[in-house]
């Protein structure tokens, strides 16, 4: 346990435990196309707020 002024900040693993944690964390394309959760909230980009040009006046 590696700690910054007395809080948990970091732990050491071995890299092949590391590759195998990071493995299991990852779903696969097939288990997140075959799961029941909605899949489409994390594949569309967060809408910006709407900035409407100022009108041109013509004369």
């Amino acid at each position: 346990m590696v700690t910054k002024r007395g809080a948990e900040a970091a732990v050491l693993v071995p890299v092949e435990e590391w590759r195998r944690l990071q493995a299991a964390a990852r779903p696969s394309l097939k288990q997140l196309l075959l799961s029941d959760e909605g899949r489409t909230d994390v594949l569309t980009a967060p809408r910006r707020a709407v900035r409407r040009r100022k009108v041109a006046t013509l004369g």
